[in-house]
């Protein structure tokens, strides 16, 4: 399937911690490639909105000031929007990490009406470090089984507030067990929690993601995979989105036509993106 006519709608930009990219060149990357549509969703964790000072004995997350972040990232964006008006259908929007560890600033991010389209993710459970940092080597099968137990709870607990637009790469820490590590997950006893995840999910009239970055990773295979898209669309799951997650010029609608076939195969015949925090559907 070619990319063009598709959506890229997870990207980030210099004005996320963990990305250099030029956030013009970027834009003019997703033009060069057709896209129907193109979201920036720079970083913003909600428990490190502050300065470092704020969170004083407090050692489980290195990066701080997103507040900052946040605000030079949708502020560019908004601006940015009016220059590319004729060239292609920028959306700015934001990966809201954490929502429930600060409900407060949680709120404040999605009251603001600059804001087309919310992610939201979880990178870091409660009083733990965030998963790419953590060293799984040192982790018990017992351990492993229990950190995805909390996973999977934290992030139904998110869905059931459901507060946003779209549920980030779900399956996000298979992208270090199961990639980085090599240590091989049993997925069956968390398919219960996932459905209720799904369901939650439905109910408040959000939607899920097909985060491809896993293909141009040892991981091979997207966030979720097949199996659990085809699950969402049984339950009744509507509203799909798809995103590569660059941090890169060079990976801009990477993996998107791949995410497309798995939404077909899945049985969507659309895929989705938000303007104004409403979402807009486009044929397969």
């Amino acid at each position: 399937m070619s990319i063009k006519g598709l959506i890229d709608c997870h990207t980030h930009t210099q004005f996320s911690v963990d990305s250099e990219a030029d956030i013009n060149l970027m834009i003019e990357r997703a033009i060069e490639l057709g896209l129907s549509a193109y979201a920036i969703t720079d970083h913003c964790e909600c428990n490190r909105w502050y300065s470092e000072e704020h969170y004083k004995g407090e050692d489980t997350y290195r990066y701080f000031d997103f507040g900052k972040d946040f605000e030079n990232s949708v502020s560019a964006v908004t601006e940015l929007k009016k220059k590319y008006s004729d060239k292609i259908n920028l959306i700015c929007g934001i990966e809201m990490g954490q929502a429930l560890q600060d409900i407060e600033i949680a709120e404040r991010i999605i009251s603001d009406k600059r804001l087309d389209f919310v992610i939201a993710s979880m990178h870091q459970l409660p009083k733990t470090e965030d998963f790419a940092f953590l060293d799984y080597t040192k982790f018990t099968q017992a351990e492993i089984k229990v950190l995805l137990e909390r996973y999977f709870t934290e992030i139904h607990k998110l869905c059931l507030w459901g507060k946003f637009d779209i549920l980030g790469h779900l399956t996000y820490v298979l992208r270090y067990i199961e990639g980085a590590y090599n240590i091989k997950v049993d997925m069956k006893p968390y398919d219960f929690i996932i459905e209720e995840i799904f369901k939650a999910v439905i109910s408040n009239g959000c939607g899920i993601e097909i985060n491809t970055s896993g293909l141009r990773q040892k991981y091979g295979d997207c966030f979720p995979s097949y199996d659990y898209v085809r699950l969402y669309r049984e339950l009744g799951g509507e509203i799909l989105s798809l995103g590569s997650d660059t941090h890169f010029v060079e990976d801009v609608g990477k993996g998107i036509s791949e995410g497309a076939e798995i939404a077909k195969r899945a049985g969507f015949d659309y895929i989705t993106y938000y303007k104004n925090r409403k979402p807009e559907f486009i044929k397969i």
